[in-house]
């Protein structure tokens, strides 16, 4: 009932401000946590290991005592249009983080949402200055435009998102513990008997384990990409595995010669040398995403014997720490020069694994699939959750 009122943000709120704009004075035993712009998401204040601490005292003394129940926090330098409800946190803000204490007869909720709503992002976007750090002013927040419905309808409006986001929530924590049970079963699975606790076995099978050299079960690839026959580029992302690298970058990195490159074909496996940020050390991952795929000769591409390794177990044993582990040691201490890991072809196809038979690898493997395929479909379910939001925040706000 009745029409929406447009109001500047500035009106329909009791104070906006920032954090400070010099350095703190930290304490490794303070209480409260300086937090920027980068600490800030709809889901709430994220404290790392890396987030410092300050004294009650040098927190109050600056902007603690000026957050309460009606504050919402927005981040405004580098990472630009972050919101997160104030929970009572103890913390104080740096520079990057902008408070907004909306009036008390206004719903808080009301604003967070209409906040991340992508007409207002966009106005936040024009706001921008600064060339290399981009920066969104306290002026440009306060001139923030607002339409505002009656209470009750802006009370059923936040009721509506809020019982969303506690179902995205809810979701994410059911992808975490999938992937913590899986990460568990694979370090229990593939661990070395003489750690603390067994490797863990199949019941049924009693046969003694195997040993093998990698040369045993695979071979190298060195084909060529012949003529630039396929133009596919590829690269090992830690998390995804081989991935496109232009849409992995949102750039290319590769040569505009790729006859030199190594040709790769699904289900054949890569390793990559580099330890620079962003990858993973000793990454080892299974082309299953495209029929082909070409590979800088950094890599070591290599094809399986699936009488003697089953490849979807030989694709967990390589996430397994026991794996990482071989690698590093045969690495050595002043392994890395240039960004690799100067571990040799030679030493590669010489490192030793022990495996069961080839039945209980099957059957290990399909306990482990079964957990990855439940945690594909709740993945698939959390990203139409985040669409079904990102559809109603256009939709909602007049």
């Amino acid at each position: 009932m009745g029409e929406w009122e447009e109001h500047k943000l500035e009106d329909i709120t009791a104070e906006i401000g920032d954090g400070i704009h010099a350095t703190p004075i930290y304490d490794d035993n303070g209480t409260f946590y300086f937090v920027n712009g980068n600490n800030i998401s709809e889901y709430g204040i994220t404290i790392t290991a890396t987030t410092q601490t300050v004294t009650e005292e040098e927190a109050l003394r600056n902007n603690a005592s000026a957050l309460n129940s009606y504050s919402i926090l927005l981040s405004i330098n580098g990472t630009v249009g972050n919101v997160a409800l104030y929970k009572n946190e103890s913390i104080m803000l740096g520079k990057s983080a902008c408070y907004i204490n909306v009036s008390s007869n206004i719903n808080r909720n009301y604003i967070f949402y209409y906040l991340m709503m992508p007409k207002c992002q966009f106005y936040f976007t024009s706001e921008l200055t600064g060339t290399t750090i981009k920066n969104l002013s306290l002026k440009s927040i306060r001139k923030t435009k607002v339409l505002l419905p009656n209470a009750n309808e802006q009370s059923k409006i936040a009721r509506l998102f809020d019982a969303i986001n506690e179902r995205i929530a809810t979701q994410n924590k059911i992808i975490e513990d999938l992937k913590k049970l899986k990460s568990a079963i694979v370090e229990k699975v593939f661990c070395s008997p003489n750690q603390e606790y067994p490797m863990c076995r199949i019941e049924g099978f009693e046969q003694a384990l195997s040993t093998y050299k990698m040369s045993d079960f695979s071979s190298r690839i060195a084909s060529k990409n012949k003529d630039s026959k396929c133009s596919l580029v590829l690269t090992i992302a830690a998390q995804y595995g081989l991935v496109n690298q232009e849409s992995f970058f949102n750039k290319s990195v590769a040569s505009d010669n790729l006859t030199g490159y190594y040709l790769l074909h699904k289900g054949e496996f890569a390793y990559n040398r580099s330890y620079s940020a962003g990858y993973d050390w000793g990454a080892v991952k299974r082309l299953d995403n495209y029929d082909e795929g070409v590979l800088s000769t950094l890599y070591i591409c290599f094809k399986i014997n699936e009488t003697i390794v089953d490849s979807d177990y030989l694709a967990y044993y390589f996430e397994s720490s026991k794996w990482h582990k071989g690698l590093s040691d045969i690495a050595g201490e002043g392994a890395r020069n240039h960004g690799l890991l100067n571990v040799s072809i030679t030493d590669y196809f010489n490192t030793k694994h022990r495996f069961p038979v080839i039945e209980e690898q099957k059957a290990i493997a399909k306990m482990l699939n079964t957990i990855t395929e439940k945690e594909r479909k709740a993945t698939l379910l959390g990203e139409c959750y985040q669409k079904q939001k990102q559809y109603l925040l256009r939709q909602m706000f007049i």
